[in-house]
């Protein structure tokens, strides 16, 4: 049977390319023969279910356990009926273990208990009922809520101390966020922040993502079974896109060898990685989606919208920065500071804030481009300005952060210019003073930084120029733009100030100075 690039559910090694899924969580034989209770705990689509189910059936397989990984999602439609939320998870944990474990394995009929008691019952009679020490892996914990979430890990902590016999010698917490962010309250804001009540937990584990070599690793797989290859630039341009996050290199190779290049004596190269990546941002899917949805929380905004323009971040708590991390939205870089995971997030999280404005952008008359497909710097120059003059003021109240309106209403018009012939790249960083832009059009590139001009702060031109020249220099270019946004209080209005100069990096690039 062929195999392909799975971004849909656990993984089966008959069916999808994939890593041992054992090699990322490496503690977990060791706590589970320690008799622990852990928490596993990772943002979405990075392959904790297929992880722990590929445990879950070694240990069986083994001999030395009866282990399963069961499911408390059912649970999550009853938010205030504890007594229903258990009977959903028990109806649903027996469907899972007629699924994965022999028959001899089965648990025992679920003996009838009260509500809030329902599910120890159910767990201390499998124990009693198997000839070996019981393992179970409980996902999508998290997805619990209020009185329900609460009484399901005081009845975890409660009959953990009778293992092994009566209760899982075992047991692990699977889902999104650690147990001090498990929500107990249908506002975001109101969580655990303790492991309390659940506070026999050993560890709380992580699923890092996929190494570079992993990459190249997984996508082996698909030559070795078709014949097709990846070129060395496609595996290094796969990994710096994605960083290894394990929905995004799936997606991308599924996009690139069942869609762009089928034929399977063509190989995958660079171009069709771009290509691949430009389609997975413009349907965001599912996965991507769900990201996107987050933006608009106000522990995420206060992370982001700072990050976004480059300045330092405020007196953020460290347990909404931690659950930024724990979404997948940001990671720590190698020298410690915060910063968006991969470049398709930080271009799907642009776009997502930039969508209302685009959406509500005028129609645009494409000036910019020359007879022969090719773009027209000044035309485009002159188009912007015209653009901002007339409607950046009502603009830039469409832009849900405020910080960085301006950046939002800019790359709403520069996804017009671009408009499927042509991509933006983004960078931006905490503590920067700044966003880069690269605006790619067939074989034209244009460079453009952009800085803000705030009150109590000096004119950011002599900075931006510095700043300007190296990235310059970095892309190989001799001249760019620098956008200065003038935030400052009691200015003339946009169509008043908003004008175009010429000035030089330190090194002679030439620079088209636009304040705005």
């Amino acid at each position: 049977m062929p195999r392909w690039f799975n971004t849909a559910g656990p993984c089966n090694p008959d069916h999808h390319y994939m890593l041992p899924a054992m090699r990322r969580l490496p503690e977990v034989r060791r706590l589970v023969e320690q008799q622990g209770c852990f928490v596993v705990h990772a943002p979405r689509q990075v392959g904790k279910t297929t992880a722990l189910l590929s445990f879950a059936r070694e240990f069986t397989s083994e001999g030395r356990y009866v282990a399963a990984l069961v499911s408390m999602e059912a649970g999550a439609g009853f938010p205030q009926d504890t007594g229903a939320a258990e009977a959903a998870i028990l109806s649903s944990w027996r469907l899972a273990t007629r699924a994965q474990l022999p028959p001899a394995s089965q648990p025992p009929e679920f003996p009838e208990a009260p509500p809030g008691n329902r599910v120890a019952t159910a767990l201390a009679a499998w124990s009693e009922a198997t000839d070996k020490p019981l393992v179970t892996f409980l996902d999508e914990v998290d997805a619990l809520r209020d009185g329900v979430l609460v009484s399901v890990l005081r009845q975890l902590r409660d009959g953990h101390r009778n293992r092994p016999g009566h209760f899982p010698s075992a047991m692990a917490l699977i889902g999104l966020r650690d147990v001090r962010d498990y929500k107990v309250s249908s506002d975001d804001g109101d969580r655990l922040a303790t492991s309390s009540p659940f506070n026999i937990k050993v560890r709380s584990l992580t699923l890092r993502d996929f190494t570079e070599d992993e990459v190249t690793e997984l996508y082996s797989q698909h030559t070795t079974d078709t014949g097709q290859r990846f070129e060395p630039e496609a595996l290094a341009l796969a990994f710096e896109l994605t960083q290894g996050q394990p929905w995004l290199v799936n997606a991308l190779a599924k996009v690139a060898v069942e869609e762009l290049v089928p034929e399977l004596s063509q190989p995958i190269r660079r171009e069709d990685m771009e290509r691949a990546k430009a389609i997975l941002i413009y349907r965001q899917e599912t996965h991507l989606d769900s990201l996107a949805a987050r933006l608009r929380e106000p522990r995420i905004r206060a992370i982001l919208e700072p990050m976004l323009a480059g300045q330092l971040l405020g007196d953020v708590p460290e347990d909404d920065r931690r659950f930024a991390v724990d979404l997948g939205l940001l990671r720590r870089n190698e020298s410690g500071t915060l910063e968006v995971t991969n470049p398709i997030y930080r271009e799907i999280l642009v776009r997502s804030l930039a969508s209302g404005t685009r959406d509500t952008l005028p129609s645009i008359q494409p000036s910019w481009l020359k007879p022969d497909g090719r773009l027209d710097v000044e035309q485009l120059r002159d188009a912007f300005l015209a653009f901002w003059r007339q409607h950046g003021e009502p603009l830039l109240a469409t832009a849900p952060y405020h910080e960085v309106a301006p950046h939002l209403v800019l790359m709403a018009f520069l996804h017009r210019v671009v408009n499927g012939g042509g991509t933006i790249e983004r960078e931006y960083a905490i503590g920067r003073g700044r966003m880069d832009l690269c605006v790619r059009h067939g074989p034209d590139t244009l460079a453009i930084e952009i800085k803000v001009w705030r009150d109590r702060e000096s004119d950011p031109l002599t900075e931006g120029l510095e700043q300007l020249d190296g990235y310059l220099q970095g892309l190989g270019l001799d001249d760019g733009w620098l956008m200065l946004f003038d935030r400052r209080s009691n200015q003339p209005s946009i169509a008043e100030r908003t004008r175009a100069e010429q000035a030089r990096t330190p090194s002679g690039r030439r620079v088209t100075v636009i304040r705005a």
